[in-house]
């Protein structure tokens, strides 16, 4: 076997593995597209009170920063109370429609919740916990729906219709607890959908 047909072999086989690289990555951008637009598309929908802020991603563009009524968890509400010793954590909280139309929380665990008939259970981000020697009356956790990226130059107006409480969110919640932000109203009138794709 020649020189030349030695560098051709491994020429065509770096192109295969460079092709099968491509195609995985192709593959896991996909997936997690897919995911969240079945999130949006299947999930049940909760209507959410917000107190957002708006800081200025000069990466990215304008965006709220939010922060919900539920991201406060009461401790009294916690189902079989808070679990011993320091770790990561996540909590499962539960919401029910209020009688003001937004979702609050009905109750949480640090285990798995199971579903009930006019409920949505959401699935909060890890935290770092402190066991039983926390002290305090609620847990602040977030939900991955945090932060909500809006039009170039519109963060500011959003801003000032903030400061008199008029956003809120619609959320869309998956089986699995996973929340996707499907639209920011402004009041009571969507102002951004989100899309699916």
């Amino acid at each position: 076997m020649s020189i030349f047909s030695l560098i051709g072999h491994s020429k065509r086989r770096y192109a295969g593995a460079a092709v099968i690289v491509a195609a995985l990555q192709t593959a896991v951008i996909c997936y997690i597209v897919e995911s969240r637009a079945s999130i949006l598309r299947n999930g049940t929908e909760v209507l959410l009170k917000t107190a957002p802020v708006d800081p200025r991603d000069f990466l990215r563009g304008d965006y709220v920063v939010l922060n919900y009524d539920i991201s406060s968890v009461p401790v009294a509400g916690i189902v079989g109370g808070i679990p011993e010793g320091e770790a990561e954590r996540s909590l499962w909280v539960r919401l029910k429609p209020g009688a003001s139309g937004f979702w609050e929380i009905a109750e949480s665990s640090f285990a798995p919740l199971p579903e009930s008939p006019t409920t949505v259970v959401l699935h909060s981000q890890p935290f770092y916990s402190y066991g039983t020697s926390f002290q305090g009356d609620s847990i602040h956790v977030e939900y991955g729906i945090e932060r909500y990226y809006v039009p170039e130059g519109t963060g500011k107006a959003l801003e000032e219709t903030r400061q008199q409480g008029q956003v809120s969110i619609a959320a869309s919640v998956g089986a699995d607890g996973t929340a996707q932000i499907k639209r920011l109203l402004v009041d009571g009138k969507p102002a951004y959908e989100e899309p699916l794709y």
